[in-house]
């Protein structure tokens, strides 16, 4: 993955703030459009060539744009199947959302399609919107730089994190349909997701005082992992070979971190190194000091680090949660040794924010103007190993029922997870605002994808946007692919 230095922006920053001075219209019909190919690609894991799909732009794998630069892009699939990308973390005009079928089809094998809007700044990323295909790679950074960023003194690096399996997507489906695909819990994890809740008051207060008690519930019965794929990536390698970033001595790094995996959440581990946490979903938090930071399926953090003034190397681990698996990338000076490391670690990572405890601490620096809720929703999310169903208010995508907002309207979500696997929660179109963590109101982070543990409630608020269908699910692409998606009906 490319990195970036202040030194190597000097030419860049000249040119931009000459082109400035124009209209910001002008400048964006003037920019020429970017090709990104959807393609098929083959990389080396572990000694063993497997081909994936990609997204690859002028400069390799993914995209970068530069402040005030418009997402103008025209997007060729390359692939022997119809495939369709969606811009996550960005807010495009409904029919260039990359939803198959809403309302735009699929792009056919050779045909291009091209894309045109004023995106948002921050650490974003673009994948397939077909689950299967997205298990297969189909996936890449989507950077979007602020002015800041090319005026700050500091490095920059992508961490992009996925999970892989030499088998086709279909097959991995199966064994997990099948109950043979990972390690799970050890209790009924369908005890309580397994009721039909169809007929539940979705009201604010419909559940009670029961979220008091979740915090203190026996967490040995959560399904943490539902398969055990064959390789954890980190920028495309496993620690057999990891990628080193070289650095500077003294030098700060601000770490751009997407969890582009289909079913699996890291801890990030810093090591000797603190970071500060400074955004999540492309979106500035205030800053969190600490080494271990967490990362669901969907989710974006971006972490500062200040260097050692001496020479050395500094490996920047992703765990998976519960179990021993990792991946990673190397920071390192000019001709640092280090030794080889394992993609064993010798313990099991523990299960991440099972009490929401990373989540409550963040803060937003773009809050939401406060404003009392027009409409509020419970969003009830269920599900269970056997069978492997998930849903949102009780029904699968084709059997749901749309939630329903008006543009403009203040909505509040409140995610309610009744199953006992854990659900990073999607929506497009948005950017909401945390505001509350089972019966806790706090102004935490702006996002995109929220993740909601066991047996807890976390709401969000957001203003309604353009008029149209929204997609709302879990971005566990096993979930999603069983069928774990409704739809944020937003009318005129």
């Amino acid at each position: 993955m490319k990195t970036f230095s202040r030194r190597g922006f000097l030419t860049a920053s000249a040119a931009m703030l000459a082109a400035s001075q124009f209209p910001t219209r002008a400048h964006a019909q003037q920019a020429p459009s970017l090709g990104l190919s959807a393609a098929s690609r083959t990389l080396d894991i572990n000694g063993r060539a497997a081909t994936v799909f990609g997204l690859s732009g002028p400069e390799g794998q993914g995209l970068t744009l530069d402040p005030g630069q418009h997402f103008r892009v025209d997007l060729t699939n390359e692939l022997e199947v119809p495939t369709i990308v969606h811009w996550h973390g960005q807010i495009p005009p409904n029919v260039q959302d990359g939803v198959p079928d809403m309302p735009q089809p699929l792009l056919t094998p050779g045909e291009t399609r091209s894309f045109d809007f004023a995106p948002l700044p921050g650490t974003h990323w673009m994948h397939s919107h077909v689950p299967m295909q997205e298990m297969q790679l189909l996936a890449a950074p989507l950077i979007v730089r602020r002015p800041e960023d090319v005026a700050a003194d500091r490095q920059e690096a992508v961490l992009f994190l996925h999970d892989f399996s030499f088998k086709a997507p279909e097959e991995v489906m199966e064994e997990i349909l099948r109950g043979h695909g990972g390690k799970h819990g050890s209790g009924d994890a369908g005890a309580m997701s397994g009721m039909d809740h169809s007929g539940m008051d979705h009201g604010a207060g419909a559940m009670g005082d029961m979220s008091d008690n979740m915090g203190s519930m026996d967490m040995s019965a959560m399904d943490l992992n539902d398969y055990d794929w064959d390789a954890y990536l980190a920028n495309d390698r496993t620690l057999s070979d990891p990628e080193i970033v070289q650095v500077e001595k003294g030098g700060r790094v601000r770490l751009r971190i997407i969890n582009g995996a289909s079913a699996t959440v890291f801890w990030i581990d810093t090591g000797v190194v603190e970071g500060r946490l400074v955004a999540v979903d492309g979106h500035e938090v205030q800053p969190v000091a600490g080494s271990r930071f967490g990362v669901a399926m969907g989710q974006r953090l971006d972490i500062e680090i200040d260097l050692p003034n001496e020479g050395g190397a500094w490996p920047v681990l992703a765990r998976r949660e519960g179990a021993r698996e990792r991946t990673g990338i190397v920071l390192a000076t000019s001709g640092a040794a280090f030794k080889k490391i394992s993609s064993l670690a010798e313990t099991e990572a523990p299960a991440f924010d099972i009490d929401l405890g990373q989540e409550a601490r963040l803060r937003a620096i773009d809050t939401l103007p406060a404003r009392e809720a027009d409409r509020t929703h419970m969003v009830m999310l269920g599900g269970s190993m056997q069978p492997y169903v998930w849903t949102i208010d009780g029904a699968t995508w084709g059997r749901h029922r749309p939630i329903q907002a008006t543009s403009g309207q203040r909505v509040e979500l409140m995610f309610h997870n009744m199953s006992m696997m854990g659900h990073p929660m999607h929506l497009h179109g948005h950017a909401f605002q945390v505001v509350g963590i089972n019966n806790r109101r706090f102004a935490g982070a702006r996002r995109d994808t929220v993740y909601v543990p066991p047996m807890s409630m976390v709401t969000v608020a957001l203003d309604a946007g353009e008029a149209a269908n929204w997609m709302l699910h879990c971005h566990h692409m096993p979930h999603l692919e069983s069928g774990m998606m409704t739809e944020f009906r937003v009318a005129a």
